[in-house]
């Protein structure tokens, strides 16, 4: 009885905090932010070390100042989840600006490439306007929740648009069946998913076991693979996804060599908004030649 009145209560924190003024949720976000920044814990240590791997230039104060712009901004987009998963088209549309480089009406087999930046589910824009905008729905993988209840929940609410989560266990041929309707692929392959179907591949100078998905996919469907990216306005007064032209020469019939290529691209992007990236998440936990995990 306790679980399920504590599974409502969360429900009810996000209604209450979706229902909020925008400024007013933002900067509810940077205070959630600033506090966990100034707590020990496990996943700031995961942050300072990832920090210390990727950016071996700069000193013990810039990382510590780059630690503490990471967790504000991952303070605020914790809070902004309540607008992902529950939050109105016009809200959405009011956070969440479109630029796209391809005609997303045009339903040709399509991936998109999208990296854990803090923004990274405002790829439910795409989604929330499909049916105006004449676009394709939305399809990928999801992670499931330790919880059962908020798994079913989050894929519910990421779905009221028309979208189709798609569970990762196995379910590859039900991805390959929506690349050839058309429908927006989504693939996030800049974490540790485990060493099956993945690869050691250098992403800023390190070995870092990356999943091949995506050029598996792209070969199989003969899909065009684009970059997607959302990240803060420079105001941050909301986020831009952007969407670029397919990739040339991609794939090729070298899978790894072309997650190596991704895994550059990925490190571009993060180099010119460091404090925007998930560092949180335990990237280099997996090893070659059984080496010690880091953290």
């Amino acid at each position: 009885m306790f679980k399920n009145f504590s599974n409502y209560t969360g429900v009810a924190l996000l209604r209450f905090l979706a229902s909020l003024p925008y400024k007013t949720l933002v900067s509810l976000g940077y205070g959630l932010g600033y506090l966990a920044s100034h707590i020990p814990n496990d996943r700031n240590r995961v942050v300072q070390k990832n920090l210390e791997l990727c950016f071996p230039e700069l000193s013990a104060h810039e990382i510590d100042q780059l630690r503490k712009q990471h967790w504000r901004l991952l303070g605020r987009s914790l809070v902004e989840k309540s607008i992902i998963w529950l939050g109105s088209t016009k809200q959405l549309s009011n956070m969440i600006e479109v630029q796209s480089e391809v005609d997303l009406a045009d339903r040709k087999p399509r991936i998109l490439v999208n990296m854990h930046f803090v923004g990274i589910e405002g790829s439910i824009i795409l989604s929330a306007l499909a049916k105006d905008k004449g676009w394709p729905r939305t399809s990928g993988f999801f992670q499931r929740m330790k919880s059962p209840f908020f798994n079913q929940k989050i894929v519910e609410w990421r779905n009221r648009f028309g979208g189709n989560s798609i569970d990762r266990q196995g379910n590859s041929i039900a991805l390959i069946r929506e690349i050839h309707k058309g429908s927006f692929i989504i693939i996030a392959p800049d974490i540790d998913l485990g060493l099956k179907d993945s690869a050691f591949v250098p992403f800023f100078n390190i070995p870092t076991n990356t999943i091949t998905a995506v050029s598996r996919l792209a070969k199989i469907t003969g899909a065009q693979v684009c970059m997607m990216i959302t990240t803060l306005k420079k105001n941050e007064a909301g986020y831009i996804c952007s969407i670029s032209k397919p990739l040339e020469n991609f794939p090729t019939d070298n899978p790894e060599a072309d997650t190596a290529r991704l895994n550059q691209i990925f490190e571009q992007e993060i180099r010119l908004r460091p404090a925007e990236y998930y560092w949180v998440h335990k990237r280099f936990k997996n090893r070659p030649f059984n080496e010690v995990s880091p953290y």
